[in-house]
């Protein structure tokens, strides 16, 4: 076929344009510049991390950052010493000493300053990337794995210190603060009331992240970590409250009453319209989990995205997104590890933790680049005063509140707590973020503002955060539990739930056992049945855990080509039964990991023996009546009255004859003391008993053995025996464990009854050196 040919009106130009060479290699940095320059910032951070545990790698990226690696081998080996011993011997001294925030909050300081000394501005931490991509990790993996017992228990303390303390403290701060600016001079006088009260309710709330990053590190205890850490949890509402409220109030010509009822009102929205909506969120992740059975590789997924998506919706709307995250990961957690697997469930741990570290690595880094890359403002009035406020504000809020939940507290705050609550409310990245959001043109003042806020982070991550671990040492805190507790100390703390909560409906006090306890009933008699798959809301998770086992095992032993590990705790039960001489001091036991600890743990604790499902409640006037008690009061009476028969009839017995004693001992005490055994006068026809204590029927004639055989066997008496004379008894009373329609057992015959008698009182013993009786037998 004949080539195409080109056009005629084509124009010549373009047939001498010269035909470019084919690029092999390009450079394009535009088009990678953002994802690029995020996974170095992540690859810095996990660096930094890991360089503070790592000697060899602190040391290697101190030449590197430093850029001495040429001038180490120019210099000697004086500089390389040099390094060797900032590296091994400065670092690990510094990082024992200095918190691991401190650490990243320098490293971002002398990162911020090497870029913007090489002529380039550093990047600053914007608002919208820290709210929206680092802050919700951090908060999900504190909902998610949220010690939801201690948390409950103290709800009540930890609400007071975050609603009303918080509020204390953003209104004290913000009114001392405006009258510093009304005394501080034409500087500062021109900055109103309600410019003050919104930097007031910004500085004023603890903030998660620095709480997590320095209370992990010390190891405080639960008590007092729950307290603090919720706190800074919780008053994420009251602060999204007052910020808006104040920035809104800013724009207004006038502020009514109503508008104040309003702002009082939203408080309640945003708190509990963040908890509603994390709720809804968290009911539908766990009732999609019921459907991934057979798609297990995407059930992680379902979690971090419907947790984003509650905190993504409660922003929307201005709720708080930290209750929303919150109420999503305790809602969704116990339902959705009841249907996923085992893998994901790990999956899910570790990528949360990973997710959450690397977020806080980051913060505190690009809170150190900010605060060199920023526009400052320094002003020693105003920033010296809200250190000093702040300070104040925190210690008479802690002491006056805790004062007043002492009084309703079973275990009290101790002086030593109060000060390391008050001591631990240290602010972060949270305020940081909040002044950025600050507009220029109703806050002129903005750049004073984030000056005096970066000091206060400053001097609580630094030196609160650096004091707060020796001050524990030297008031002998107590410190966090390091090792589980005993599976005998779980058992006994869910006993005495039982306990309390049947005390609390008996008496008719509804405290918290009590809503506990109609909360878990309604959510295992409806709520398990609509958000768990299948059997498994009702079958024990014993049951399941242990086919979980076997299931693993028989893949280990198919893994193993045929030949599975036999544990160790059966090896040994085989050793002790062959040869029982030849064992080790010490037990070997199967080796289990943390999470499998953690799960037999928890299986234990939620298979208990309930005992108070026996019984539809506790209730003094719902009680269910025994069907039996009617039956057990009638023989009750039966054996009273029979008891009360045989009493009657004692009384008319001539010789009472002790019951415990034997037939010889009651005729020596008749023979030796005739007057106090002397018969009635109205017994004239019974007989009378008479016997000669030198007979051959005293005590000292008589062989205790030879009278226990003739008692005791079944032969007919001897002549020896029918010369002895008439013997009395007295019918026995029945004991109070048996009854007339009871057939008696073997040991109440009459021959049962005499060898009790006889070995129960022998009689005197003769002499040590007599080796035959006084009288013999037979004589």
């Amino acid at each position: 076929m004949p080539l195409h040919r080109q056009p005629a009106n084509a124009s010549a130009e373009e047939h001498a344009k010269p035909r470019k060479a084919f690029p092999v290699l390009g450079i394009d940095y535009t088009h990678v510049r953002i994802p690029f320059e995020i996974s170095l910032w992540i690859l810095l951070a996990c660096l930094m991390k890991l360089a503070s545990t790592n000697l060899i790698l602190a040391d290697w990226l101190l030449r590197v950052i430093v850029g001495l690696g040429g001038a180490v081998q120019k210099g000697g080996p004086e500089l390389h010493g040099a390094l060797w011993y900032v590296g091994f011997h400065v670092i690990p001294s510094v990082s024992s000493i200095v918190p691991e925030s401190c650490l990243l909050i320098v490293v971002g300081l002398l990162v911020g300053g090497l870029i913007k000394g090489v002529g380039e501005k550093p990047p600053i931490l914007k608002s919208d990337i820290f709210f929206l991509f680092l802050l919700p990790p951090i908060i999900l993996d504190a909902g998610y794995f949220l010690p939801l017992r201690q948390f409950t228990e103290n709800l009540g303390t930890i609400l007071i210190f975050a609603v009303v303390g918080t509020l204390w403290n953003a209104f004290f701060l913000g009114g001392l603060m405006y009258a510093v600016c009304q005394l501080g001079g034409p500087g500062l006088n021109h900055i109103g009331l309600l410019a003050n009260l919104l930097f007031g309710s910004i500085i004023s709330a603890v903030d998660p992240v620095a709480v997590l990053a320095v209370f992990e590190e010390i190891h405080i205890n639960e008590l007092l970590h729950i307290l603090v850490f919720g706190e800074s949890l919780l008053n994420d509402a009251v602060t999204v409250v007052l910020y808006h409220l104040f920035e809104e109030f800013a724009n207004f010509e006038q502020v009514t009453i109503i508008d104040i009822i309003l702002g009082f009102l939203s408080f309640f929205v945003v708190s509990l319209g963040g908890v509603f909506v994390g709720v809804i969120y968290g009911v539908i992740a766990a009732f999609t989990s019921r459907f991934t059975s057979h798609i297990r590789v995407i059930e992680p997924l379902f979690v971090f995205l419907y947790s984003y998506m509650a905190y993504l919706s409660a922003e929307l709307f201005h709720l708080s997104g930290i209750m929303a995250l919150i109420a999503s990961g305790v809602v969704m957690r116990p339902y959705v590890e009841a249907n996923i697997s085992h893998k994901s469930h790990t999956t899910i741990k570790y990528f949360l933790k990973m997710w959450s570290s690397v977020s806080e690595t980051l913060i505190f880094i690009f809170l150190g680049v900010s605060t060199v890359a920023g526009h400052h403002y320094w002003n020693w009035t105003f920033v010296i005063s809200t250190l000093l406020f702040c300070l104040i504000a925190r210690v008479l809020g802690v002491l006056v509140l805790t004062w007043f939940i002492n009084k309703f507290r079973i275990v009290k705050l101790t002086p030593k707590d109060q000060f390391i609550i008050a001591y631990g409310g240290l602010r972060g990245a949270i305020a940081f973020s909040l002044g950025y959001l600050l507009d220029y043109k109703h806050f002129d003042m903005r750049d004073m503002f984030l000056t005096a806020i970066i000091t206060v982070i400053f001097f609580t991550v630094f030196v609160q955060g650096m004091t707060i671990r020796p001050l524990v040492d030297l008031l002998a805190v107590k410190k966090k539990q390091e090792t589980k507790r005993s599976i005998n100390e779980e058992i006994h703390t869910q006993f005495l739930d039982h306990l309390l909560t049947g005390i609390e409906d008996i008496c008719g006090h509804y405290g918290h056992h009590h809503w506990k306890d109609k909360l878990n009933r309604f959510n295992k008699k409806y709520v398990k049945k609509c958000l768990i798959a299948g059997e498994r809301s009702k079958e024990p998770q014993l049951i399941a855990f242990y086919h979980k086992m076997e299931m693993k095992q028989a893949i280990e032993l198919v893994e193993s080509g045929g030949i599975g590990k036999i544990p160790s705790a059966v090896s040994t039960v085989s050793i002790q039964n062959i040869n029982p001489k030849t064992l080790p001091v010490e037990r070997a036991l199967p080796a289990l990991s943390k999470d499998k600890e953690e799960e037999i743990r928890k299986i234990l604790r939620n298979n208990l023996q309930k005992t108070r499902q026996r019984l539809r409640s506790y209730n003094r006037h719902t009680l269910v009546a025994d069907p039996y008690e009617e039956a057990w009061n009638q023989m009750l009476l039966r054996r009273q009255k029979v008891r009360q028969l045989e009493q009657k009839m004692n009384n008319y017995l001539t010789v009472p004859a002790h019951r415990l004693d034997s037939p010889t001992m009651s005729r020596a005490r008749i023979g030796s003391d005739p007057l106090a055994y002397e018969p009635k006068a109205d017994s004239e026809n019974l007989p009378i008993i008479t016997i000669d204590p030198a007979s051959p029927q005293s005590p000292e004639s008589v062989d205790l053995m030879n009278e226990e055989h003739k008692g005791c066997s079944g032969l007919p008496p001897s002549p020896e025996e029918d010369e002895e004379g008439l013997v009395m008894r007295v019918k026995e009373p029945s004991s109070p464990g048996t009854d007339d329609v009871f057939t008696p057992g073997t040991s109440d015959s009459p021959s049962s009854q005499r060898m009790l008698r006889c070995l129960s009182d022998p009689g005197p013993r003769p002499e040590p050196e007599e080796g035959e009786p006084f009288i013999p037998k037979g004589q």
